[in-house]
């Protein structure tokens, strides 16, 4: 489904409200900008709640922490 919006003088536009619904779009939310061959990709960047348990089919979250503590360790 196509939908037309104006881009105003300051290079803004509004994303129709069907779109923001669909893709969890709201207030704050960061838009990625990717220059395609076909034109603008706009795609919401994951925030850090989105990425929270992205890791618990590899570890425990004990087994993150000491792996975490292990990596400042060789930092320092």
């Amino acid at each position: 489904m196509e939908t037309e919006v104006v881009v105003t003088r300051k290079g803004q536009t509004t994303i129709p409200v069907r779109l923001r619904k669909k893709f969890k779009i709201e207030e704050g939310t960061r838009l990625e900008v990717i220059e395609t061959e076909e034109g603008i990709l706009f795609k919401p960047k994951k925030s850090t709640w989105d990425l929270a348990g992205s890791g618990s089919q590899f570890a425990t979250p004990e087994e993150m922490k000491k792996l975490l503590d292990k990596l400042r360790e060789e930092d320092v």
